[in-house]
């Protein structure tokens, strides 16, 4: 399958790319492999040197690289902005602070001295989604190519200028030929890359069925794996909630990257005693949502990434109100070109339907009305996905007690689900395994050697 780049806006045909022939994939996987063994030898400190130039170049072509992410995942272009910006901070963050999380860490014991040492594995393959197609990779290329591994990105089918943007980036930081390659191959051909004995791990953000197969394959060769998977985020709100607040922040967690996030808020549990009041506050905020060309600095609803992903989205609604949701504001499909779709809150959403059951990724908000704070609880654990959740209450204790009790990989207090370099992110149950960012997500792939001299 080639690979084609949509303008989502437009329903507009910007450019194609072919896929690799065999032998073009082989020629990459040489290259990376002899730039293998000279990168984990490359002194930390040179390496961190290459990451802070890495940042100052993205940040010096910011606009062209927010202009190229709007027009091929349709990003409103302050997002997009946003999130270039945060691939600069991602590389600034891992320069500075990969000396202290690859330090040795010295360990008393009967010898006469015991250390871990952190190392890296090799070769990374990561595949990754169009939802944030730079920052997604950046979180991956900063860690990886800080603890001294190479990197192989094989990118989704929409965004193929994003990804080669990327290893031109890379490129043009000063980084050794290598070290770090754009895969242009199909889907199916990820499972034959995993397979390659020249590749030591794979990591993927991406849906479930996608992490199974790839789960599936790094298992059957013994190869490590981390999964960042789909999230159906609860957005808890008690009857002592600040409701300013929380609307406010619904509306940007729900409908950010026009609803195409896995940690965006997509189950509102709201606690009977305010739910009126807040759902009516929801609504009257959400109808102010216009969708728009997101080149426009003044749209603030941007366009779904492809139409058939918008389709799907719809078949879910329907299906939904089949079952008994009501529709308070939107449902629809945008008349017209492009994939738009109109901003949508569903109330009375009960167990069985698909709101309630499945992730929907898009411009929908599921209402969930419970009793009491024992309740929301109990909903909010109930679904199969774990990957955010947030609870919203005046009593900080009171949020942070339920907080700690939230099945999930990043649970917020008055806040919404978002990363930070910082902090681990990722999630439990069907929403995957392991942990990217922080010193967590580097040491996911490093081999943590124990060293034992008498």
């Amino acid at each position: 399958m080639a690979y084609q780049s949509t303008n989502p806006a437009r329903g507009e045909n910007v450019a194609n790319f072919a896929t690799w022939t065999g032998a073009q994939l082989e020629a990459a996987l040489a290259q990376v492999s002899t730039a293998t063994p000279s990168w984990a030898a490359t002194p930390l400190d040179e390496r961190c040197q290459l990451l802070h130039k890495l940042a100052a170049v993205v940040r010096a072509e910011q606009e062209s690289l927010a202009q190229l992410v709007t027009l091929e995942m349709g990003k409103r272009i302050a997002e997009s902005r946003v999130e270039v910006e945060k691939c600069a901070q991602g590389c600034e963050f891992y320069a500075e602070q990969a000396p202290v999380f690859l330090a040795d860490e010295l360990i008393e014991t009967d010898a006469g001295k015991s250390l871990v040492a952190y190392q890296p594995l090799g070769t990374v393959l990561a595949v990754m989604p169009w939802n944030f197609p730079l920052w997604q990779v950046f979180r991956f290329i900063a860690p990886t190519l800080a603890a001294g591994n190479t990197g192989l990105l094989k990118h989704a089918s929409n965004v193929p200028q994003c990804a080669l943007a990327i290893e031109r980036l890379v490129r043009e930081a000063g980084f050794p030929e290598g070290v770090f390659r754009t895969l242009m191959i199909d889907a199916r051909e990820v499972a034959e890359v995993i397979a390659d004995p020249r590749i030591q791990a794979v990591t993927l953000t991406g849906s479930e069925p996608a992490g199974r197969a790839v789960a599936a394959a790094a298992g059957e060769h013994l190869k490590k794996s981390v999964l960042e998977l789909g999230g159906a985020d609860a957005f808890v709100v008690l009857e002592d909630a600040d409701l300013d607040l929380a609307v406010q922040q619904a509306v940007m967690s729900r409908f950010l990257n026009c609803g195409q996030s896995c940690i965006a808020a997509k189950r509102f549990i709201v606690v009977n005693a305010i739910a009126d009041e807040f759902v009516a506050r929801f609504v009257e905020a959400v109808r102010q949502l216009r969708p728009g060309d997101p080149a426009d600095e003044t749209t603030t609803l941007a366009p779904m990434a492809r139409v058939d992903l918008r389709d799907e989205l719809h078949g879910q609604v329907q299906a939904s109100i089949t079952a008994g949701a009501v529709v308070l504001i939107g449902g629809e499909p945008v008349a017209g070109p492009g994939a738009f779709y109109t901003a949508t809150i569903l109330d009375q959403v009960m167990p069985g339907t698909v709101a309630y059951e499945q992730e929907l990724f898009g411009p929908v908000a599921a209402v969930i009305r419970v009793t009491d704070e024992a309740e929301a609880l109990a909903v909010a654990n109930g679904s199969r996905f774990g990957l955010g959740g947030s609870v919203w209450t005046q009593d900080i204790e009171r949020g942070e007690q339920f907080a700690r009790q939230m099945q999930c990989g990043s649970a917020f207090v008055n806040g919404m689900v978002k990363s930070d370099p910082r902090l681990p992110f990722g999630g439990i149950k069907a929403s995957g395994y392991g942990r990217e960012l922080s010193q967590h997500g580097l040491r996911e792939f490093v081999n943590a050697k124990t060293l034992w001299v008498k």
